[in-house]
């Protein structure tokens, strides 16, 4: 038996007032529509529910009986309704963000305090993965990762500017191995490899020359899959490694390692914060990239 629940809901409002005229300006229709409405739901549930007279509306008792059984429910659909229509306007709920390990200014702490002081009815969920995966299927409101690495039919905004990968070491490696003069030279290096899990081949190594685009397939003494252990070990002078420049530039300026073979490294395009394409995004969602999004530059 299929029953319509907006049969029922307008059921329970008959019941309520004990008059069609009264339901039927409830419901924002006419008397004879809400009258009709009734006649099919009993002609599906084979059995009268209402009485009707010139004067007055009573229930059978299978009517009281549906009416003590459903209204609760139907008080609590409406409610459910009312409840998640708050959101299309609120701020707030939490909010499932998947963000790539490197991306160094939006996890550095300040833009998601800004957020979150801004709006303190919404609850930042973020897992930090290098893991390539579908973000709406493991239910996630948003992502953040490289502009290239970003599946076609999702919606991109900048959230940094170019960025730059560079090969570092420690000056202490620098000055017992001396340093390559061309990325072919990498392989004769000790190297500090990363890798996403173990079974993967270790990431090679992009570089540019003369507009052409190439990779080295170094043979790392060391692989992990933690930036920071692979910037330790540098410093430590234990051989060469490849990042982001946004990463390592604190321990340039500190003097802790130094960048190799910068004329072969070209900038790319940064960062974008990606999400579906969707007509309508929920509120704390927009305000998230109204927050995040990088000025444009005028």
């Amino acid at each position: 038996m299929n029953i319509d629940l907006n049969a029922l809901s307008a059921f329970c409002l008959v019941a309520e007032e004990r008059n069609f005229r009264a339901a039927a300006d409830r419901l924002g229709v006419t008397r004879s529509a809400v009258s009709q409405t009734i006649r099919k739901l009993e002609e599906t549930m084979g059995i009268a529910l209402v009485q009707r007279t010139t004067r007055s509306v009573s229930l059978t008792e299978a009517g009281q009986q549906l009416y003590a059984d459903v209204s609760p429910s139907i008080a609590n659909l409406v409610q459910a309704t009312l409840t998640t229509s708050s959101f299309s306007g609120a701020v707030r709920g939490q909010l499932r963000l998947a963000v790539s390990s490197i991306a160094e200014r939006f996890l550095s702490g300040p833009l998601l305090a800004s957020f979150a002081e801004t709006y303190p009815e919404v609850q930042l969920d973020i897992v930090v993965t290098d893991e390539e995966f579908d973000i709406v299927a493991e239910q996630y409101d948003a992502g953040v990762r490289l502009g290239e690495l970003i599946a076609q039919d999702m919606i991109a905004v900048p959230v940094s500017v170019e960025q730059r990968q560079l090969a570092v070491c420690a000056p202490a490696y620098r000055d017992r191995h001396g340093l390559p003069s061309h990325p072919a030279e990498l392989i004769d290096h000790r190297c500090i490899g990363w890798r996403a899990r173990p079974g993967v081949a270790p990431y090679r190594w992009e570089f540019a020359e003369k507009d052409r685009e190439f990779a080295v397939a170094v043979e790392p003494e060391f692989t992990t899959n933690d930036m920071q252990l692979m910037i330790k070990l540098a410093c430590a002078g234990a051989g060469i490694t490849f990042g982001m420049e946004e990463t390592f530039r604190p321990y340039i300026e500190r003097g802790q390692l130094v960048s190799i073979l910068d004329g072969y490294c070209p900038s790319f395009a940064g960062f974008y914060l990606y999400y579906p394409n969707r007509r309508n995004l929920a509120p704390k969602l927009r305000a998230f990239i109204d927050h995040v999004r990088l000025p444009r530059r005028s």
